[in-house]
């Protein structure tokens, strides 16, 4: 997270747009990125199935909304959203707009419980990130083990952020618009 060398985005001027990935199912009105959509104006990624979300779907509608983005972006991602970011950056040609990501409670579609659920999600991509990032999990995710959590932020080359029993970062967490978080993704954006 920190050093001399500036990100590649940061030749492409401006101050980053926050694009909020919201995981399978969405994001509620309650849930912590919904509120800093609201509260911060920043963009949410909408995409065409919540329900049965396919990945190279997804994929597209990532790529055409950081071509879009007017300079660089930051990318605020939680539970299937990671692996869609993950799985973006192994692919794209544009991962040099991303100023950083952070990502939070990422789901382990490789678990027996959610492979059969999220088909076209597994394996997830492991390969080490382009851009800075920040992961913050929690020690009783019931969507993905702490281990799990961590090896992913190893493998993208991710600060691990242990957030404690927080289950999965979501409205049922009761984090509210979620400060801790907020000062977390501003050292994303000041980097």
């Amino acid at each position: 997270m920190t050093g001399s060398t500036p990100s590649p985005a940061a030749n492409l001027g401006g101050a980053p747009t926050v694009l909020i990935l919201p995981g399978w199912l969405g994001s509620g009105p309650d849930h912590w990125q919904m509120q800093w959509a609201r509260l911060h104006g920043y963009a949410v990624v909408e995409q065409n199935d919540w329900q049965h979300p396919l990945r190279g779907d997804w994929l597209a509608r990532l790529d055409e909304t950081v071509i879009d983005a007017p300079g660089p972006v930051v990318l605020v991602a939680h539970s299937l959203g990671c692996l869609l970011v993950a799985a973006w950056a192994s692919v794209s040609r544009h991962t040099s707009r991303v100023h950083g990501a952070l990502f939070v409670a990422p789901g382990d579609t490789e678990a027996a419980e959610l492979k059969d659920r999220l088909p076209g999600w597994s394996p997830i991509v492991r390969q080490a990130l382009p851009f800075k990032s920040i992961l913050v999990g929690s020690q009783n995710d019931p969507f993905c083990a702490v281990e799990r959590a961590q090896g992913l932020a190893h493998d993208w080359g991710a600060h691990w952020v242990d957030l404690g029993a927080a289950g999965h970062i979501n409205a049922d967490s009761s984090l509210g618009d979620w400060p801790q978080g907020q000062t977390l993704l501003q050292t994303l954006l000041k980097d």
